[in-house]
């Protein structure tokens, strides 16, 4: 059975439009011009346990509004939707002890107390036994490495440490589903592998279902086999690996020379390719890629080395992004 089931979720938000002036405004006032602005429209889809899954989208998609509702703060205009058998929206101290929801842009640590009471105070919030809360405590800090900052001023902590501290106190009361929304967000290149090698061990070890929204495919990448594609409507749900294959319609093929080349050398197999001395890297079709393959290597070049490559991932994401959008 899956442990998070959607089943055509809709939430559309009513809001008024008002020209300016003050005539416009008493005219709203008795005969408001109400807009209907669809966040999410009729989607559906199923989680299984300790699955790590990506939620892609433009921005405006609907992806943090879809978080909301799984979590329970805000109320689906229709449909209907299950986490651990439970409906977020009923609100239920059993749910609530269960599921964390960590967002990128907002802070749950208190700015001006140290770390450690913003723990303490959450292990009073979530009832967490003493021993638990020690053993947890102690395991996440090792692996996040935070020990020494613990009895730090949180707004005297940098935005990667911040980050790392935010995830701990998230994860104390060892949910069985995690939703993070931009829990990279802007963080160095370091801080980022740090929390994407972090959120990788301790989901194949704890096997805690996780839903993660990103606008840096590289955590996707490292971190999701499947993926969801959403702009108010499911677009795609499978595999990463399938949606590269379906619509990247070239591959990289990538040759690395003895000795420096010419380009005249290269013109000659006329292919759409990247050209220094040492190094070429052509574009061509999936399907001509080997014959393109063994025609290189049959020349003369002084071929040292040889790779076939798919299309970053993020170039095919930003495609896609571009025809959600247009529809």
């Amino acid at each position: 059975m899956a442990i998070i089931a959607v089943k055509n979720l809709s939430k559309i938000y009513f809001s008024s439009k008002k020209e300016p002036g003050i005539l416009a405004g008493i005219k709203n006032l008795f005969n408001p011009d109400i807009l209907e602005i669809k966040a999410v429209e009729d989607i559906n889809f199923e989680i299984e346990e300790g699955e790590f899954v990506g939620f892609l989208g433009p921005n405006g998609a609907g992806k943090t509004t879809t978080l909301k509702m799984l979590s329970g703060i805000i109320k689906p205009t229709s449909g209907s939707m299950s986490v651990m058998g439970f409906d977020p929206w009923e609100k239920k101290n059993e749910y609530k002890r269960q599921f964390a929801l960590l967002m990128g842009q907002k802070n749950q640590l208190w700015w001006d107390l140290p770390v450690m009471e913003s723990f303490l105070l959450n292990k009073e919030i979530y009832d967490i036994p003493d021993d638990q809360f020690e053993r947890t405590l102690d395991e996440l800090s090792e692996l996040l490495d935070i020990k020494k900052i613990l009895n730090i001023q949180v707004r005297k902590l940098s935005l990667g440490e911040r980050m790392k501290c935010e995830l701990v106190a998230s994860l104390l009361h060892s949910p069985k589903v995690l939703f993070l929304d931009e829990p990279t967000i802007g963080l160095d290149v370091v801080a980022q592998k740090n929390i994407r090698d972090f959120l990788k061990k301790y989901n194949q070890e704890k096997k805690t279902t996780i839903i993660l929204t990103s606008h840096y495919m590289e955590d996707i990448e490292k971190l999701c086999k499947r993926i969801i594609i959403i702009n108010q409507e499911i677009f795609y749900d499978g595999l990463l690996s399938d949606l590269i294959e379906k619509y990247a319609k070239n591959k990289i093929l990538q040759i690395t020379f003895n000795d420096p080349v010419e380009e005249k050398d290269i013109k000659k197999f006329g292919l759409d390719y990247k050209f220094n001395p040492i190094e070429v890297s052509f574009k061509l079709p999936r399907e001509e890629v080997k014959e393109k393959a063994r025609e290189i290597l049959s020349s003369n070049l002084p071929v040292d080395d040889i790779m076939i490559d798919e299309v970053e991932a993020q170039s095919i994401i930003r495609n896609i992004f571009q025809k959600v959008d247009k529809r």
